[in-house]
């Protein structure tokens, strides 16, 4: 089994990525492998709504010229995933948004079903409402959600200061040992003959119909 570490931080040594290393220990010694990928600092562009990836069939965004492709790749191969962020304005790092926006919707086939959490890192406040947000891309594709003691975040600002929030990554570890558990369950469930739920597809209602406001307020 495999868990994929997202570092959405433009800084890739950083306390986000700190946190991530946190939980990749401890997944290590509950025998899950690891792997975690920087998305970097160059900008990476967001989602136009071409719908060109619901067309193609093939999981792939129709932007093909960075790192959004190669990482619904490693994500086919993965058996779970958290995504990990810093906080800026009470909300997640843009690349990220624009990575995860893309992603969902070309590759999100590849990771329906498999658990996932996000995390974050703030220098004070901001981080519930920025691991949430990250959160809200599982609930969506029906991933199941891991939780930890606490909310899923850290504290520091320059480099290393997470090192002092001892509850942080305490709820890093914590995070990690229930990633781990909650796949040993789903592999056990498998193995003993439990399929995951077939979900219905294509009911789309609109909230907003033309023959509503034609002519009327």
């Amino acid at each position: 089994m495999k868990v994929l570490l997202v570092n959405g931080s433009p800084r890739k040594n950083g306390n986000t990525d700190r946190a991530l290393e946190e939980c990749a220990a401890v997944l290590g010694q509950e025998g899950i492998e690891t792997e975690i990928i920087w998305i970097g600092a160059q900008a990476i562009r967001g989602c136009t709504a071409c719908g060109a990836c619901s067309r193609n069939g093939d999981c792939r965004c129709i932007f093909d010229d960075d790192i959004v492709n190669p990482l619904i790749r490693k994500a086919a191969e993965a058996d779970g995933y958290i995504f990990g962020s810093p906080v800026y304005y009470a909300g997640l790092n843009g690349s990220l948004k624009s990575l995860m926006d893309r992603m969902f919707y070309a590759g999100g086939a590849v990771m329906r079903q498999k658990p996932a959490a996000g995390i974050a890192c703030a220098r004070r406040a901001g981080a519930t409402i920025t691991a949430d947000e990250i959160n809200k891309f599982f609930q969506i594709n029906g991933m199941p959600v891991v939780s930890s003691t606490y909310w899923n975040i850290v504290h520091g600002r320059g480099a290393g200061e997470v090192e002092g929030d001892g509850e942080g990554l305490q709820t890093m570890r914590n995070l990690a040992r229930s990633m781990a558990w909650l796949l040993k369950c789903i592999q056990a469930g498998a193995q003993a003959g439990i399929a995951a739920p077939e979900l219905e597809r294509g009911t789309m209602t609109n909230m907003v119909r033309g023959d509503l406001i034609d002519g009327a307020n």
